[in-house]
């Protein structure tokens, strides 16, 4: 992740928000790399969600919306994370987040140690077990540690649990529920009439919309209403870089199904979509993998949900959700406004409320997974055979944030310079170029392999004074072929669909 992290602000992709006053955690600021391949991403799942398909609209909610929204929905009330404090260093840590173990000896309980969630956290407590034991000078078998978070931590073992800020115990509060809700007034009065969230979920603006969107939209069941926007989210804990974030981008979809249809089905169908479109945009099948949620764990109108997991460098998250959610929202709406959201059946002549299959997922995760499955670094041989090592992102052409540089061989040649430019201006008409004079070409590969643009093109001395094809280099294999200008645009016009 360090070295991703560094590529990301060597090349431009993200930069921590407003860095020159020391940062804001939680907050990032997408470069002109970053921007162009987040644009595509969004610009993918556009097209492939909505302008492909004819059962699903698209519309754009406004991050602010009546209090009441948020109240209908649960989230005034319940869209909290349970939080701990450490009395003496101020750090506040997410319960769920936060691991404790027993240290057991001999079959008794000793004392107890802590450790934050990580892909090493049983590890990492056991370690800690053997070293709280060997200070102690406690003689006899040590036991495994049985990991539980600090939401299932009893009142009494609370003050007995060290903090991992300082590694003393009794300065833990027990965890209380903290509302993760941006609240913010709107008009010129500041007082309990005024207040309003910024949107903690695109979600909810969809069902708001359904009844305006049933009326205008000429849909029909089953047919989906998608929206991309930002979502904000007051984490206790940002992590991971842009993994998780207090300011993020969601795509999510809500596709309305008659409520005697095969939910089961439907949600099937959806999760394999969802998956088949992750892989159509390169991210390997080897990094995926499901998470069906224990219907123990599930909210009591969900019907079921399943994670499509990606393996990241600090372990196997969360990367797109999809949810059975009954009709729960709908009804929810219905009942705080009044207003009933209801599709009417021609075949029974019956009204009801549709049920809702959600799969919601995020702009910066998919962000992040294309660039750690993108990245590596590979041993090459240069022109004159000597071994170098070329740090390379393997993106797809339908994503990179570059689709082809131009590149004249020298740049002191104006008949050289010239029919670059040329080919640059045309090409820009439709696609994300860049044109690049400086430097042996070699080294101009190189920057362009490691922000992982597919092709360069280079005009040589035989463009301008034999056939006017120039050379085409491909960055996977690093395969050379001449080509002529028709052929460029048919290849650019299939691989960037």
């Amino acid at each position: 992740m360090e070295t991703l992290v560094a590529l990301c602000k060597r090349r431009g992709f993200i930069f921590q928000s407003s860095e020159i006053y020391g940062g804001i955690n939680g907050f990032f600021d997408y470069g002109p790399l970053g921007a162009e391949l987040k644009k595509n991403i969004r610009d993918c799942w556009w097209s492939d969600m909505v302008r492909r398909r004819d059962d699903i609209v698209g519309i754009e909610t406004s991050i602010i919306m009546h209090p009441k929204v948020w109240e209908a929905s649960g989230h005034v009330a319940g869209f909290s994370d349970p939080l701990v404090d450490c009395k003496v260093s101020k750090q506040r840590y997410r319960a769920d987040q936060l691991f404790f173990a027993e240290v057991v000896v001999d079959g008794k309980t000793v004392g107890y140690v802590s450790a934050l969630e990580s892909e090493r956290t049983s590890a990492e407590l056991q370690e800690a077990a053997e070293s709280f034991k060997r200070k102690k000078a406690i003689q006899g078998a040590l036991g495994p540690v049985q990991p539980r978070d600090m939401t299932e931590a009893r009142p009494e073992e609370i003050a007995l649990i060290p903090s991992p800020a300082t590694g003393e115990p009794g300065s833990l509060t027990a965890p209380r529920s903290f509302n993760m809700m941006f609240q913010t007034n709107v008009g010129a009065m500041t007082d309990a009439s005024s207040v309003a969230y910024l949107r903690p979920e695109t979600a909810q603006g969809m069902f708001a919309d359904f009844k305006s969107v049933v009326d205008t939209g000429r849909v029909k069941l089953p047919f989906g209403i998608a929206q991309i926007g930002k979502s904000f989210r007051n984490e206790i804990t940002p992590r991971n870089f842009i993994f998780r974030s207090r300011e993020f981008e969601q795509m999510e979809m809500e596709y309305f199904i008659h409520e005697d249809a095969d939910w089961a089905k439907c949600h099937r169908e959806w999760i394999n979509w969802c998956r088949d479109w992750l892989l159509s945009i390169g991210l390997p099948e080897s990094h995926l993998s499901e998470y069906n949620h224990p219907k123990e764990k599930l909210a009591f109108y969900s019907r079921g949900t399943t994670d499509i997991m990606f393996r990241y460098p600090f372990g196997v998250q969360e990367l797109w959700g999809i949810a059975a959610r009954g009709d729960y929202d709908l009804k929810q709406h219905e009942k705080h406004s009044g207003v009933p959201q209801v599709i009417f059946d021609e075949a029974t002549k019956k009204k009801f409320v549709p049920h809702v299959i959600e799969p919601a997922v995020g702009v910066d995760r998919i962000f992040l997974a294309l660039l750690c499955a993108a990245y590596a670094e590979e041993e090459v041989k240069d022109d004159k055979g000597n071994v170098e090592k070329r740090t390379v992102l393997h993106l797809s052409p339908r994503i990179a944030p570059v689709k082809v540089a131009v590149l004249p061989l020298l740049k002191n040649k104006p008949e050289l310079v010239a029919r670059a430019e040329a080919l640059h201006k045309k090409l820009q008409r439709k696609y994300a170029v860049f044109y690049d004079e400086s430097g042996a070409i070699g080294r101009r590969y190189r920057r362009q392999d490691e922000i992982g643009t597919p092709w360069c093109v280079t005009i040589d001395f035989d463009t301008i004074e034999k056939d006017g094809l120039f050379t085409l280099r491909e960055r996977d294999s690093m395969q050379q072929k001449r080509i002529g200008e028709a052929e460029l645009f048919a290849l650019l016009d299939e691989k960037v669909y």
